[in-house]
């Protein structure tokens, strides 16, 4: 088990260079290796840089990498546009579609009492390690997990073997994984690598990963300049938990901003290119909920979003309860048995609602009032709300606008905010 880079800081700007250099001196590091296959995130990690790195990973290895996985989880598959946005020059035919309904095989099983302890007693059922087949069966030498870390709402912080047991994993695995974090709680897991979700996890790593080739994990760490511009800070590469845990401390230190004050009214942008539903979008919602004071707005301006769930059936899941709150949502999981077979929907639910402590105000692109209503938000109209508040002219951060503060998010998922005084609650 070893760490074969650690490069960066949180003043670095990585350049093309180096990154390449830095990479192919890990892979140098690995020996010959004739069937390889990459595992990167889709396109909503498109800023992660794990496009560049999954190309330059087919140029040092050439016809060797002969499989790319994207990591989909349940979304929806890879356009060939968003391919070519995000993959270069990487040949399109090396791309296979993770289906993860029929594609998966278990490894094992996390035991019922295993999940009891790091649940504090909220659950007692038993976790299924779940991969893709070809991970398990596609005769590779090497599985390249190619991915950012960053503060996440399920897990704690993003990547690392989530990439591999939630990214290409199966239904069940995925809903209980997300249920355990949202009855756990949100809050209380976000911007920590230690977490329930992570420790299941770990478990199925140490016990039943034996039975996948060898893993490398290339994480980035990407985070804004003082200009505003995206760079990457830091890359890590190994094939054991060193490697995440030191990319998830420098993580903290460029994608979780501390505070002084509580936010009354937070904007958040959500690009149309990567935010297509409330699924992805309600980052808006996970990420700066702990900044945000009670009672007060949030407003999200999502000019993409046009559905809730990127799956039909979770999409109706949504629409059917909303966003209610916890006690609500877990009273339906007890009383529906469609979606207490789909937990990842309930865990969603749970997410996205303010628990009643703050307003969320969507004003969606595509959807109309009546549907925004209908999942328990507030509706706002995105031509009047962009006019009052134009992401093009806001800066991250605190603004103000016509003698009004607010605070602005342009990508939520790159972040994680929190007011001090909430953090020690």
């Amino acid at each position: 088990m070893s760490l074969f880079l650690e490069l960066g800081s949180a003043e670095t700007e990585l350049s093309r260079e180096q990154i390449e250099d830095g990479l192919f001196a890990a892979l140098e590091r690995l020996g010959t290796r004739n069937r390889v296959l990459v595992v990167p995130p889709d396109f909503t990690r498109f800023h992660s840089r794990s496009g560049e790195l999954t190309e330059l990973a087919w140029q040092f290895y050439g016809e060797r990498l002969v499989d790319i996985l994207p990591a989909l989880g349940t979304h929806k598959a890879m356009s060939d546009g968003q391919i070519a946005a995000m993959f270069g020059a990487t040949p399109r035919h090396l791309f296979r579609v993770h289906d993860w309904r029929n594609d998966i095989v278990t490894l094992g099983e996390v035991p019922a009492k295993f999940i009891h302890e790091v649940s504090e007693g909220r659950l007692d059922y038993t976790w299924p390690a779940q991969v893709n087949k070809l991970l398990r069966d596609g005769s590779h030498d090497l599985i390249l997990s190619i991915g950012q870390v960053v503060p996440h709402e399920v897990v704690g912080m993003a990547n690392g073997s989530k990439n591999i047991f939630i990214g290409t994993g199966g239904g069940q695995g995925i809903h209980r994984s997300h249920f355990l974090g949202a009855v756990y709680g949100m809050e209380r897991m976000m911007g920590r690598a230690d977490t329930p979700v992570r420790r299941v996890l770990n478990y199925a790593t140490q016990h039943f990963g034996r039975e996948l080739p060898q893993i490398v994990y290339v994480q980035t760490v990407v985070g804004k300049n003082g200009a505003g511009r995206l760079v990457m800070r830091g890359l890590f590469i190994g094939d054991d938990n060193e490697c995440f845990e030191r990319a998830a401390a420098l993580s903290l230190e460029c994608n979780f901003q501390v505070l002084e004050r509580e936010i009354h009214k937070a904007v958040v942008f959500l690009d149309p290119h990567e935010f297509h539903s409330t699924w992805l979008g309600n980052k808006a919602v996970y990420r700066t909920r702990m900044a945000l004071a009670d009672g007060a707005e949030l407003i999200i301006l999502a000019p993409g979003v046009h559905e809730f769930g990127e799956d039909a059936a979770i999409d109706a899941l949504i629409r059917k309860y909303g966003y209610c709150g916890t006690p609500a949502t877990l009273a339906a999981v007890k009383q529906d048995p469609h979606l207490a077979a789909n937990l990842s929907a309930a865990a969603h639910l749970i997410h996205g609602s303010s628990e009643g402590r703050f307003r969320i105000r969507y004003c969606p692109g595509h959807l109309n009032r009546a549907e925004i209503e209908g999942v328990h938000y507030q509706y706002g109209d995105h031509a009047t709300y962009t006019a009052d508040y134009d992401p093009q002219t806001l800066r991250d951060g605190w603004n103000d606008v016509d003698g009004e503060e607010i605070f602005f998010v342009s990508n939520p998922g790159l972040g994680l905010w929190a007011y001090r005084g909430r953090l020690a609650l």
